[in-house]
This record gives C-alpha cells, sequence and structure tokens, in this order.
C-alpha cells in the first residue's frame, strides 16, 4: 500500500504541553520554543519524525 504524501505539519498550541521531545526529533533543527510552545519554522522537510516524537498528540499532519 502506498503511503499517503505529508502536505503540511502543524503544532495544536493547545495541546502542547513544551516537553521538547518533537524538538529534539527533528534533524533539520526547524523547532523552537516560543512562550513554552513548539513552533516549525521554515526549511520543514516534511519528514515527520516530530510527530512520530509526540506524546502528547499536538503535532498535526495534514496528508494527501
Amino acid at each position: 500500500m502506498e503511503r499517503n504524501k505529508i502536505m503540511a505539519i502543524r503544532v495544536n498550541p493547545d495541546k502542547c504541553v513544551g516537553c521538547g521531545n518533537c524538538m529534539f526529533a527533528c534533524l533539520e533543527d526547524v523547532i523552537e520554543f516560543i512562550d513554552q510552545k513548539s513552533h516549525i519554522k521554515e526549511g520543514c522537510t516534511l519528514c515527520g519524525d516530530c510527530y512520530d516524537a509526540c506524546t502528547s498528540d499536538a503535532i498535526e499532519i495534514e496528508a494527501s
């Protein structure tokens, strides 16, 4: 079965607990903390590593 292509990755600030798991998982170093919440900066390669690392379900993926 073919995997869906990731179109966008977003952080839901209402669910983000600021644990840092996504930031440590991001090999591109494009996640930063603002007001103790994760934010994805430009340069995201849509690999999904942050989604896999998030334990609070705050990372949301839009797939085709």
